[in-house]
């Protein structure tokens, strides 16, 4: 693929508000964007609630429409959206799970209690083969979390084997289990938030138990594998530093977790009844609060690792509200807003800037649990506003990222709990790409509740021709899609874009994510 230094140096976006306020743009000059690896649009599936059952599998003999015991709804709403990475089992669970009684007839499995979440009881049904069998389907790799928490190195490495040799012993047990081929696997996770949930670690003691488990995460029959650590939590530096000076190159990935929510402490606030502060504070969080995160986190690394070989791994993120009410303690299960799909158009576009060591993020979860793509009730499937946007994100995977500074207005909120601290945050967010054909997509979010903005995209002589504007937005901050109103909150056609004197204008509404390409 030719690179296009003259893109590069000339793309430029002004953004005023209105007639009131100036703000502008200034580009990066110089220097070439990094691939946005398809894997930042992974997806996270734990046994959690009824993300796994109910959300993806209902079983051969359900009444529900289903391909093999994986709901039809949901498949092609994921197939849709080009799912490239699913991360499984856990989270938590990943620690409490012992792969071998999720394998063999389904009849036949042993019942367990999910003591993380809510302490409901499952049946097993749902377990490696179903798992990689789904993956094959999506057509999308499998990352998969071993239990360190309270598993052992032979279960670890048995499971490996099982998964992925041509022959031995592991593989003859996995053929009697009717899969004569080995997976392809290659994300494998070693332990999930160690510090935490996984095991209560402190970082030198979990970075020798890396090191032992990962030595038996053997290599069979051609398969490569991407070995990740447990990584840290938001602000949690001194695990970064340890794992990168204990670890190093042993591990090809480090993981983070981010989530947004207003607190740890008591109520992290409604998915749907909240006010502007709280609308606000969620943005901010995502933006200039997780690029904080992500600069200190990457420096560290850098320190270590100057050539960027260990990869940072953003496999835990989004919004994190109450449960809604009326459902399960402990199942995680929350409403979607536009509030939600503001979070995920900031931080996708933040992780577009990261590309060079962020090579996967996975956000938390991929049904009825979180900030989920869809939500599931009996028969009926409501995709969400989230969903929407990662549809709208699709010509972005692989595509060359175009490096871009915004200087805007910016807002201040504050967390009544911390008020002290208050974030503060542009109110518009924009990224940009340039794929192997030459088309330039261009990605913005305006997350002004008042005013609408209007944005000038000077693309210099790179095309004349706009191609699938589309435009997600509302009337409200809380509007979101029910099972009895499924198109409340959906993409649109978008027409306010034009090309005027060699310019692009576009008057995005307010708070509207707005994505288009440039032929």
């Amino acid at each position: 693929m030719k690179k296009t230094g003259l893109l590069l140096a000339a793309l430029a976006l002004v953004v005023s508000m209105n007639a009131q306020k100036k703000s502008s743009v200034s580009r990066v000059a110089g220097g070439e964007g990094s691939t946005i690896n398809k894997e930042i649009y992974g997806q996270f599936a734990e046994h959690l609630g009824s993300c796994i059952y109910g959300g993806l599998w209902v079983g051969k003999d359900s009444k529900i429409p289903n391909t093999q015991g994986y709901r039809n709804d949901v498949l092609q709403a994921l197939r849709d959206i080009k799912i490239p990475v699913m991360r499984w089992p856990g989270g938590c669970f990943a620690d409490e799970y012992h792969w071998m009684d999720g394998i063999g007839p389904q009849e036949n499995r042993p019942r367990m209690v999910n003591n993380n979440w809510g302490g409901t009881v499952e049946d097993n049904s749902f377990g490696t083969h179903e798992f990689l069998n789904l993956c094959e389907l999506l057509g999308c790799e499998p990352y998969v979390s071993m239990n360190v928490g309270s598993g052992s190195v032979e279960e670890t490495a048995k499971w490996v084997e099982y998964m992925t040799a041509k022959d031995g012993p592991m593989a003859k047990l996995r053929k009697q289990n009717g899969r004569e081929q080995p997976w392809k696997v290659k994300y494998i996770g070693v332990g999930n938030e160690s510090w935490g949930c996984g095991g209560n670690m402190r970082i030198e003691y979990y970075t020798d138990l890396y090191r032992r488990y990962a030595t038996y995460c053997r290599e069979y029959s051609g398969n490569k594998l991407f070995k990740i650590a447990s990584g840290a939590t938001d602000y949690d530096y001194n695990w970064t530093e340890v794992a990168m000076k204990q670890i190093g190159n042993q591990m090809k990935g480090l993981s983070l977790h981010y989530y947004t929510c207003y607190t740890w402490e008591g109520s992290k606030g409604s998915a749907t009844n909240f006010d502007e502060n709280q609308y606000y504070w969620a943005v901010a969080k995502c933006s200039t609060g997780l690029k904080e995160v992500l600069d200190k986190h990457v420096e560290i690394m850098d320190r270590y690792d100057a050539k960027g070989q260990v990869k940072l791994l953003v496999d835990e993120w989004g919004t994190w509200w109450d449960e809604e009410p009326g459902s399960i303690r402990g199942h995680l299960y929350q409403q979607n807003s536009m509030r939600d799909a503001m979070v995920a158009a900031f931080s996708l576009n933040l992780f577009h800037q990261y590309t060079k060591r962020v090579s996967m993020t996975n956000i938390a979860q991929v049904a009825n649990v979180l900030q989920s793509m869809v939500l599931t009730k009996d028969d009926k499937m409501v995709l969400t506003p989230t969903y929407y946007v990662f549809k709208m994100y699709v010509p972005n995977m692989e595509a060359e990222n175009i490096p871009v500074t915004v200087n805007c207005d910016t807002f201040t909120a504050e967390n009544e709990r911390d008020k002290e601290h208050p974030r503060q945050s542009p109110y518009v967010s924009v990224s940009a790409s340039r794929a192997k054909d030459g088309t330039v997509n261009v990605n913005l979010a305006n997350a002004d509740l008042k005013n609408a903005n209007e944005v000038t995209v000077d693309l210099g002589s790179i095309g004349s021709t706009i191609q699938n504007a589309l435009v997600l937005t509302s009337s409200d901050m809380k509007d979101h899609n029910t099972f009895d109103k499924p198109g409340k909150v959906k993409p649109q056609p978008f027409k306010d874009v034009q090309i005027k004197d060699g310019k692009i204008i576009v008057k995005m509404p307010k708070m509207s994510i707005v994505t288009f390409s440039v032929r």
